[in-house]
């Protein structure tokens, strides 16, 4: 897996990230090779880089399969789309429509459990909301049923997290978009939208109104109290919003704004779990992340045993996946790569994940395509 701009990209190289409109239809299917006519279209789209499985359109690796099929997904970014907009144009909302989407994320969640949570789409930003809703909603669907959630009580958690963010219906596009710091009023007004959410949603003539609203306005509490905008701590805090917060802020940090790049997974990884002590409920954070790829698959590694690149990674051992190493320590090509199982081997074997800067001079003076090593797979 390694990160292009859009003027490197060549016909016939596979994508590992989808990109859709704001309507949920798409513009590029992760997995599918890509035609000179995407290339032009992703150009046009101003968009500046892509995540493809390898350099080369020779080498054909196809991405490992996701929790949640691609058209589940894109349906879903529909009927949120839809849901927001209804709601805009006349004021009412009908979170019973919403049931066969959660539903149907539910399906392809709980058929599809031994597979990892992937990086699988790009979102613009004018259609950011209704793709990060979906994403909040898949995650939250996985976590909820590692804590036993089921039945009704799952839909309606799924559902909430499609509607976490309705309340930034009040907040100026301008603000949300913004592409430097926020200033203190303009934080204050983003600090309105868990409220504003509660309160649309609270009045709903259905039985999980409660609920709705419970994880709308407390989503962003923190477990220490830290948060806002009722600086709940611990229990006070919903078990639904608690996982629909780690959720939240997982898809955030792994997403591209307007006013940051999209962080790779290891790096959301560490934030969370090592820079953001007292907020996440730590029980579900470690449930959390052993279903969330940490290290994608194609993702190159230095390890204290050289430079390898990843080739499986398991459920439960996320930290620890499959890897082909085909470096040696100071960063000449192996004449014989081998695979080995970091299961069996020290926590402390992967040194880091590579970024692109550091990672293409040293696979251009190697003369190598680590992407050929997942070819078998």
């Amino acid at each position: 897996m390694i990160h292009l701009p859009i003027k490197d990209l060549k016909p016939g190289m596979i994508a590992t990230q989808s990109i859709y409109n704001k309507k949920g239809e798409f513009i590029l299917t992760r997995g599918v090779p890509m035609t000179q006519e995407q290339i032009d279209q992703l150009a046009a789209m101003g968009l500046a880089d892509l995540s493809v499985a390898s350099s080369d359109p020779k080498i054909s690796v196809i991405p490992p399969a996701d929790v949640v099929e691609e058209t589940t997904r894109s349906d879903a970014i529909r009927k949120v789309y839809d849901t927001f907009h209804d709601l805009e144009d006349t004021g009412e909302l009908d979170p019973a429509a919403l049931t066969p989407t959660a539903q149907a994320i539910l399906k392809n969640a709980l058929e599809n459990r031994e597979n990892l949570v992937q990086l699988t789409d790009i979102r613009l930003h004018d259609n950011y909301t209704f793709g990060h809703s979906v994403n909040v909603a898949v995650l939250s669907a996985i976590l909820g049923s590692l804590c036993n959630v089921s039945g009704d009580d799952l839909v309606n958690l799924i559902i909430g997290a499609l509607l976490h963010d309705i309340g930034k219906l009040i907040i100026p596009q301008e603000i949300l978009t913004k592409p430097g710091q926020l200033t203190e009023q303009e934080f204050y007004v983003i600090q309105m939208h868990p409220e504003a959410g509660r309160l649309k949603l609270r009045d709903l003539s259905t039985p999980s109104a409660e609920i709705l609203a419970t994880i709308a306005g407390q989503h962003h509490e923190h477990i220490d109290g830290r948060g806002y905008p009722d600086h709940l701590t611990g229990s006070q805090i919903h078990i639904f919003a608690r996982i629909v917060a780690i959720a939240d802020v997982f898809d955030a940090l792994t997403s591209a704004r307007s006013y940051k790049p999209a962080y790779r997974p290891h790096t959301a990884y560490r934030i969370m779990t090592k820079c953001s002590p007292g907020q996440f409920d730590e029980t579900l954070l470690n449930l959390f992340f052993d279903s969330v790829a940490i290290y994608p698959v194609g993702t190159v590694l230095k390890t204290t045993m050289g430079y390898a690149i990843v080739k499986k990674t398991e459920l439960g051992h996320t930290l620890t996946p499959t890897i082909c190493v085909f470096g040696d320590l100071n960063g000449d090509a192996l004449k014989q790569p081998y695979t080995i199982d970091l299961r069996k081997f020290p926590p402390d074997t992967i040194v880091s994940a590579l970024e692109e800067m550091e990672m293409v001079p040293l696979l251009f003076r190697m003369r190598v395509n680590p992407s050929k090593f997942l070819q078998d797979e």
